[in-house]
């Protein structure tokens, strides 16, 4: 790349940045213009743009009284949001395994993430099989029984499934609006929802909520397999609903006896 490349410019401002916020991570929690200057090689003018650029996102907060520049809470926030989900993982593991081992079948936690379901955790079905590990793969919202049952009890995700385009990826998709949520008051309804070849032909799942200790929606399990094995009479198995409902609430109570 140039050095008069634009891009290389930008790219140099991005390491800047992340030294700085490096430095305000470590050490002394608030540090002046001139310290944090000296310390990454720059010139005051250019770290103070820097800085203002951090501060607007709210990456970076001021000291109104002494001017020195701490951490700010947007940054904060999003660390927050990191350790909440490996939190949820970690309290999930031992209860994600024994309903797989109980079921026979693959487990999935799932959290919203953008317009989708991102997997945080995957079990395999406890057999010899050859299985394909699918953590950090995203899921639909609207037609996975994970995207469902986290749009039913997230009023955030609710809005991004109802503005979002509902793909039909087989014949069995729910695409329009008024089904799609007469779909969720069922699923409120009744704690559970299910996806029946709605995304995968051949493949079934049903999915409950995990809530915390405020009762707000912070993800989802899924039971999933072939769809003879799940729905062997055209319904659910009542004891795999029963089953994933109750992994779901016992990492809720895991949750809410926790910080998250």
């Amino acid at each position: 790349m140039e050095d008069g490349d634009p891009m290389a410019k930008n790219i140099q401002s991005l390491e800047r940045a992340a030294a700085m916020l490096r430095l305000l991570a470590g050490g002394e929690r608030r540090l002046g213009l001139s310290d944090i200057a000296s310390s990454v090689g720059l010139a005051k003018g250019t770290a103070h743009g820097i800085l203002r650029t951090l501060q607007a996102e709210g990456f970076v907060e001021q000291d109104a009284a002494s001017g020195r520049y701490q951490l700010g809470a947007e940054l904060l926030r999003l660390g927050n949001s990191y350790l909440d989900v490996h939190e949820l993982r970690a309290r999930a593991l031992v209860w994600t395994d024994d309903l797989a081992r109980s079921s026979g079948e693959s487990v999935h936690l799932g959290v919203m993430h953008q317009q989708g379901v991102l997997i945080v955790h995957h079990v395999f079905r406890p057999d010899d099989s050859r299985q394909v590990l699918e953590v950090g793969a995203m899921q639909p919202m609207h037609s996975t029984a994970l995207g469902k049952v986290i749009s039913a009890y997230d009023p955030v995700a609710h809005a991004e499934a109802v503005e979002s385009e509902r793909t039909a990826f087989t014949p069995r998709t729910i695409t329009g609006l008024a089904d799609f949520e007469a779909v969720l008051d069922l699923t409120r309804a009744r704690g559970w929802a299910a996806d029946v070849e709605e995304t995968w032909e051949g493949v079934a799942a049903v999915a409950a909520p995990i809530h915390d200790r405020r009762k707000m929606p912070v993800g989802a399990i899924a039971i999933t397999g072939a769809v003879e094995r799940i729905c062997p009479a055209g319904e659910v198995r009542s004891e795999l609903v029963a089953a994933v409902r109750e992994c779901a609430r016992a990492v809720s109570r895991d949750i809410g006896a926790g910080r998250f």
